[in-house]
């Protein structure tokens, strides 16, 4: 208790104090979260706190301004809130605190511990939308990423970089596929966000990979699905700041980010509430801009010759790989791994459609044998899954088809090959080896 008070005075010590007068303004109207501030000009992403009748304070987000009102969104619940309460600005506009005190910990979209630690002291403001930079400012991606799933590794090579998606309905198993990529792959930091997630998960997680010699180089983000959506929205872009920083201190970073579905459904939530029109599918053009804007801030940098490798899950509404989330990600990203349900019904994990997965930098991060054995053995998988209703109705004949007849030759090792037990980590060198020896001639 004396250690956390003395940090927080030495946090208080070294905060500058502004000598103006603390702007302020008062609530002229409150409809279904959205609420009307008169007298207080702050830019959109600015923070507030209104006084309530218990006495204590409000937070809440500018999201938009009309008529010389400044429109605002509570943080949390509007818990007696009352007209011509007084609202007061709060911190920087537009800049969130980070620091190497993140690491290890969990906190939520405004940097406040969720795991009953201390508080952080974060020395260092960075923008909540990103620092843009040039397009020739981003290197190419050149060097393989070992996430630790074979099937990934050997046939949708990552690189360090690299913006890849996991796109499946419910309960496919984005969520364990998730888990062991953020407990076994190679970086040397690891932000995760967990967005719009049950608070069961939340606690889970943060159990599993606060606990193990990892945990001093992973930082978790969480805001359940029952928060407000601004604050989940925040929570996405706070993450991201986070990985923007370690990026710039030339460190590799490994960004997750579950799920971008959740960040889009926040930020329909915003657009409908400040009026504008739904377009595709009830979703407003900005929250499918959000979702640009978010995948664009990974990468590789240039100028610091750090990293930021993203990889965003992307829930598939009804199964539906139209949707337009699934459909703007999939423009957006460097790569998509599709998860089947009819695989993961078989009780095959990780239940990746292969033929259905790619990854656009494979073949810049590979040999030429290793792409071409990727190649023959996604060719050998299509054709057994194509031909798997007359097989078994014992409507097929041997020779029929070549393909098919090597695919079921090597039907026993290629399901070994793509089936790996939940919470093991298949290194990188390990998956091309067992692609290669797969593949080799002479095994049928």
């Amino acid at each position: 208790m004396i250690a956390e008070l003395q940090l927080d005075l030495a946090r208080m010590r070294s905060t500058p104090v502004s000598a103006g007068p603390v702007l302020t303004g008062r609530v002229v109207a409150c409809d279904g979260g959205l609420i009307e501030v008169e007298g207080l000009p702050l830019p959109v992403g600015s923070l507030g706190r209104i006084e309530n009748d218990a006495g204590a304070e409000c937070l809440a987000e500018v999201i938009g301004f009309r008529a010389g009102h400044s429109l605002m969104m509570l943080l949390g619940d509007a818990m007696l809130l009352r007209p011509k309460a007084r609202v007061r600005a709060l911190g920087a506009p537009g800049e969130v605190r980070v620091g190497d005190a993140l690491l290890g910990r969990a906190v939520d979209a405004l940097g406040d511990p969720i795991d009953g630690g201390p508080r952080l002291d974060l020395p260092h403001a960075w923008p909540l939308a990103g620092r843009r930079e040039s397009a020739l400012e981003r290197a190419s991606v050149t060097v393989p990423f070992d996430c630790g799933v074979r099937a990934i590794n050997a046939l949708a090579t990552m690189g360090v970089g690299q913006r890849l998606g996991i796109m499946a309905g419910s309960g496919v198993g984005k969520s364990v596929l998730v888990d062991t990529i953020a407990g076994h792959a190679v970086a040397d930091v690891t932000v995760v966000a967990l967005i719009g997630e049950r608070a069961r998960e939340v606690s889970d997680f943060v159990n599993r990979h606060m606990a193990g010699h990892r945990r001093g180089g992973i930082v978790v983000v969480a805001v359940p699905a029952d928060h407000a959506p601004n604050l989940r929205l925040r929570a996405a872009q706070y993450a991201s700041s986070i990985a923007e920083y370690f990026r710039s201190q030339g460190k590799r970073v490994l960004l997750i980010l579950d799920s971008l579905t959740r960040v889009a459904h926040a930020a329909r939530e915003l657009g409908l509430v400040l009026g504008e029109p739904g377009a595709a599918r009830g979703y407003p053009p900005s929250a499918l801009a959000a979702i640009t804007s978010l995948v664009e801030r990974a990468g590789n940098s240039a100028r610091s010759g750090g990293a930021v490798t993203g990889i965003y899950t992307v829930l598939a509404d009804g199964d539906d790989s139209n949707d337009p989330v699934v459909d703007t990600a999939r423009a957006i990203l460097d790569g998509h791994i599709v998860l089947s349900r009819e695989l993961a019904a078989r009780g095959h994990y990780p239940a990746i459609d292969v033929p259905a997965s790619l990854s656009r930098v494979m073949d810049d991060l590979v040999g030429d044998d290793v792409a071409a054995a990727a190649r023959h053995l996604r060719a050998l998988i299509a054709a057994r899954e194509s031909g798997r209703d007359l097989v078994m109705m014992g409507a097929y004949r041997a020779g029929g088809d070549p393909s098919l007849d090597e695919a079921l030759a090597l039907s026993g090792p290629i399901d070994a090959f793509l089936t790996q037990a939940r919470g093991e980590a298949v290194p990188l060198a390990d998956s091309l080896a067992s692609l290669a020896a797969l593949m080799a001639p002479g095994d049928v």
